[in-house]
């Protein structure tokens, strides 16, 4: 009786692979939806638009991006949580604001239970900027300017978002303190320091560099482990400020809901894989000073998680919550 019932349970062990081998085979048998949690216009938009083009390309079946703004990105990144787990609802969203997301928010979802990492697209750093009149030329004379004066300089950031941490970040390694001006987002944010109304930023790489250009923002500095092409006369924080592993930026990341089969988020992989490796797309990651990642699975996985611990220890550290 008992060997009956284990052949009838490797019998059907054996039909749920094969089912889940020819699902996976056949996939994308539908259009594929990539659920962007921002406004049109940002990292995750352009690369999700930039990406699904292709994919479009190579599958014969569309890949349609829908922004779902809303709650600090929590709105679209639940809305991929609870989607059903068949390889046809993915985000494309910045991996860093997600991981800070569940040290900051009661989330009505698991950032680590509740989605299957596919791969980290592209990474670019920050750029730590001051308005033109603010009396420094470095990274160093910066935080020696801001330790001399106390609450004396404005940082203007979207509170909660991953430029506020790395400025947060900052702050916390070097003793200093600054003043948070509340924004709407990145661009906000530029503006207020182009014009003078706030001192410091940490802003996006491909935004800051036409400002830079201008003479509107002051760039002191790179947030990435090393220089960057698109701006190679700007130092790092590690060799500016002698910050050792101080490394912060926008990492843009695929996700699908939990449970999705290990086999089609191989083929997501691959696919995004071949995607950045095409000319024109690595030309125009570089040359936004972005760069193509398209790591495994098991990669993003471990970095994400180390990512929303390094997060949640400097929010238990300095003691920051979010104004009600």
């Amino acid at each position: 009786m008992a060997a009956g019932r284990a052949a009838h349970w490797l019998a059907g062990l054996a039909l749920t692979v094969l089912c889940a081998a020819a699902l996976a085979q056949g996939y994308p048998a539908r259009p594929v939806r990539i659920v962007v949690p921002v406004p049109p216009g940002g990292s995750s938009d352009i690369l999700a638009r930039l990406v699904g083009a292709r994919m479009t390309e190579a599958w014969g079946q569309p890949v349609v991006v829908e922004n779902r703004p809303g709650a600090n990105g929590n709105i679209g990144a639940e809305l991929v949580a609870r989607a059903a787990p068949d390889g046809y609802t993915l985000m494309m969203t910045d991996a860093g604001n997600l991981a800070i997301s569940a040290s900051l928010y009661a989330l009505p979802f698991d950032v680590i239970g509740d989605f299957a990492p596919v791969t980290i697209v592209s990474y670019s750093p920050h750029v730590l900027c001051v308005h033109p009149s603010v009396p420094v030329k470095g990274a160093k004379e910066l935080i020696a300017l801001a330790r001399a004066r106390p609450g004396a300089l404005n940082y203007a950031t979207a509170l909660g978002s991953a430029p506020h941490l790395a400025g947060l970040m900052l702050a916390h390694r070097t003793g200093i303190r600054w003043e948070y001006i509340p924004t709407k987002g990145g661009a906000e944010s530029m503006r207020l320091v182009a014009t003078g109304e706030s001192d410091v930023l940490f802003g996006g790489l491909l935004a800051v560099l036409p400002h830079r250009a201008s003479g509107r923002l002051k760039a002191l500095a790179v947030s990435s482990e090393k220089r960057v092409p698109a701006a190679p006369d700007l130092p790092t924080l590690i060799e500016a400020a002698g910050l050792p592993g101080f490394e912060t930026g926008t990492r843009q990341g695929l996700f699908a809901p939990a449970r999705v089969l290990p086999e089609i988020i191989s083929r997501l992989n691959a696919e995004i894989a071949r995607v950045l490796k095409l000319p024109d797309i690595a030309g125009r990651l570089a040359a936004s000073g972005a760069y193509a990642v398209g790591n495994s699975a098991q990669d993003m996985s471990r970095q994400f998680a180390a990512e929303k611990e390094r997060w949640a220890r400097l929010i238990r550290e300095t003691g920051f919550r979010l104004p009600n």
